[in-house]
């Protein structure tokens, strides 16, 4: 399922920024280019006016400055005098046909009326006209010009062929697809690692909700199978045998009845139906109140019990003092099933200026390193081969929860000498 949904975000996210990525390219690449014909239609204009003011200024053509000239611009020049062509073939190569010099003057004289015919010998200025044709599929740029002589007229047609233009722009737009095509590749990579790093979340709490279900469904099943052998069994025991059994059938009752409750609990905090109501708690009397509901389960089970509180008036403490308490009786509850007969207990309270410290040490078995963020998990237990059934390893998730609710901590480290040591700190 996720496998699906981690290839079909990564098609949507990439198929949407790239056809963005496109659409940026599609508006940018003509305007790139209408700039690019802009700019090289205005070179050729300039180099155009350049070579009729110079023929405008001589009475006698520089054939080898014509030859720099073709170098510097490699425009095409078509020079007659009175009707008669000026020999440049062996200064200046031409690589057009005849033809496109005459289809250019063709095309002055239809669209800008540049003819000869209406040119008057004793016009001072000169006519000229800069234009775009296209030839046999190919673009040109030309320019006709009549330029007075004391002679007559020079006819001045200039051709420059748009290959090089046309070239560079495939080139651009070549260049325009690699780079689309690049980009696309890349956005795959990254939406395809950015939409695991967004799902794996997901992918992580569903796992957990799958152990879940499984370990509640072990949990559950446990007392259910007891309570039905113990009601099959009743129906041929004995009477003192009928009420051993019904007493087991209770138990299990109960025990169920605690482990609904906690599942409850945590479903309300996965739901955000969990709340706290936060009220001013003296922190060092709440402690006390704790220290003396458990004293008599310690003194039952042999172990002793101990209780710190600081000398000095402590401020009391924003917090839900029931939810609070909860969490120590968790942590106590914990400390006693797993602190052997002989072993200690030791409650303390610590203030801060802007915190308060509780701790609830003992001397039991401890938690190894490797265990210390797991023990929060739900349903998991440090010794596997505890068989306390009052503890289903759910009540540090939910001391962890109510801790999360209060923007306060909770977690365990080291007693000193061997144990673990509860640590929780809550903020004024």
């Amino acid at each position: 399922m996720f496998k699906k949904l981690h290839i079909h975000l990564t098609l949507f996210c990439t198929l949407i920024c790239s056809l963005i990525l496109i659409l940026i390219s599609l508006i940018c690449l003509p305007f790139l280019e209408k700039e690019s014909r802009k700019s090289h239609f205005s070179d050729f204009q300039s180099n155009n006016n350049m070579l009729i003011r110079y023929l405008e200024s001589q009475t006698v053509i520089s054939r080898s400055w014509l030859v720099e000239f073709y170098i510097d611009t490699q425009l095409e020049i078509d020079i007659r005098d009175n009707d008669t062509k000026l020999v440049l073939q062996n200064l200046l190569p031409v690589s057009v046909d005849e033809d496109i010099f005459t289809q250019a003057r063709q095309k002055a004289k239809e669209d800008f009326q540049i003819m000869e015919e209406l040119f008057s010998i004793h016009s001072v200025f000169s006519l000229h006209a800069e234009y775009e044709f296209t030839k046999d599929g190919q673009n040109y740029y030309a320019s006709t010009a009549l330029i007075p002589k004391n002679t007559g007229v020079l006819n001045v047609a200039v051709i420059l062929p748009l290959k090089n233009l046309e070239r560079s722009i495939w080139q651009r737009r070549l260049l325009f697809a690699s780079a689309d095509i690049f980009g696309i590749f890349l956005l795959g990579i990254f939406f395809w690692l950015f939409t695991w790093h967004m799902i794996k979340p997901l992918i992580i709490s569903h796992q957990k909700q799958t152990e879940f279900i499984a370990s509640a469904s072990h949990e559950l099943r446990s007392p259910l199978t007891v309570m039905l052998s113990s009601l099959s069994a009743m129906k041929h025991a004995s009477p003192e045998e009928t009420e051993r059994f019904s007493e087991m059938i209770t138990s299990e009752g109960k025990r169920m009845s605690r482990l609904i409750d906690d599942m409850l609990t945590l479903s309300g905090t996965d739901s955000s139906h969990f709340t706290i109501q936060k009220t001013e708690v003296e922190l060092d009397t709440l402690l006390l109140s704790v220290y003396e509901k458990f004293e008599p389960l310690a003194i039952e089970k042999g172990i002793s019990l101990h209780i710190s509180l600081p000398d000095a008036r402590i401020p009391p403490c924003l917090c839900d003092q029931g939810r609070i308490e909860q969490v120590l009786s968790i942590l106590l509850d914990n400390a006693l099933s797993y602190t052997p007969s002989g072993g200690k207990i030791f409650l303390s309270l610590q203030s801060s200026s802007n915190q308060m410290i509780l701790r609830v040490a003992d001397t039991g078995i401890g938690i190894s390193d490797s265990e210390k963020k797991a023990v929060f998990d739900r349903f998991y237990r440090c010794d596997k081969s505890h068989k306390d059934k009052a503890h289903f390893g759910l009540g540090l998730c939910i001391a962890q929860e109510i801790m999360h609710l209060h923007k306060g901590r909770l977690w365990v480290e080291d007693t000193p000498g061997g144990g673990a040591t509860f640590v929780i700190v809550l903020g004024l």
